[in-house]
């Protein structure tokens, strides 16, 4: 997800997205432990998505302010 794509979302939208990303990051991680996870890159690429968000979020929230 790029950070043009993320910012687009509304906050209840992010906030979906964000739960969603956490337990793709989780799963993963279940995934790479058991040697099942074709693509090891994947769990960082997914981080990499979390830290977008929750950058657009911090930013909206100090723009109110």
């Amino acid at each position: 997800m790029t950070i043009q794509e993320v910012r687009t979302l509304s906050n209840e939208q992010l906030a979906q997205e964000l739960d969603k990303s956490y337990r793709e990051v989780m799963n993963l991680r279940f995934r790479a432990a058991t040697n099942q996870l074709p693509n090891t890159n994947l769990p960082r690429t997914v981080r990499k998505d979390i830290a977008r968000m929750l950058t657009v979020l911090r930013e909206r929230e100090l723009a109110r302010s």
